[in-house]
């Protein structure tokens, strides 16, 4: 009898520590929300030079134009992954329309902690003022300055 309660408790505790490994993964995600600053997010108006509809993350890539004439070239991932872009009406196809190569928008960024010209995209408005591709980003900071 003994033995059967002693195995059954290994199986238990087996199965616990298993789950467990197996779980790990889940929180285990890039961390789209560690790896940009919001205190630091940016407004400016931008061209749209490519826009991807991927998995994990939409990915946006612009032009911004400084006040000296300067072209820099940034590229920003949305929080939304395509699945949540579409059960918000944005499927492919309108995202794709609505972000087209020369199209002109306003980008509120948050720039990548770790430099560069990379960041999330907090939100993106077109000319008419409708905002694009609901990024997800939420609030987290204060408001947007200029761009640098």
């Amino acid at each position: 009898m003994k033995s059967v309660v002693k195995n059954r408790t290994l199986a238990m505790a087996a199965a616990a520590v298993g789950i467990l490994v197996l779980a790990v993964p889940i929180f285990a995600h890039h961390g789209t929300n560690i790896s940009y600053d919001r205190s630091q997010a940016w407004t400016s108006k931008a061209v749209v030079t490519e826009f991807r509809y991927v998995n994990p993350h939409p990915q946006l890539f612009f032009d911004v134009t400084d006040a000296k004439g300067t072209v820099t070239h940034w590229g920003a991932e949305l929080l939304p992954n395509p699945a949540q872009l579409i059960n918000n009406g944005w499927s492919k196809k309108r995202s794709m329309e609505a972000l087209m190569p020369g199209t002109v928008i306003t980008v509120t960024i948050a720039p990548s902690k770790a430099g560069g010209t990379v960041g999330l995209l907090v939100k993106a408005v077109n000319d008419k003022g409708e905002e694009l591709v609901p990024s997800g980003g939420g609030p987290g900071g204060p408001a947007p300055a200029p761009a640098p």
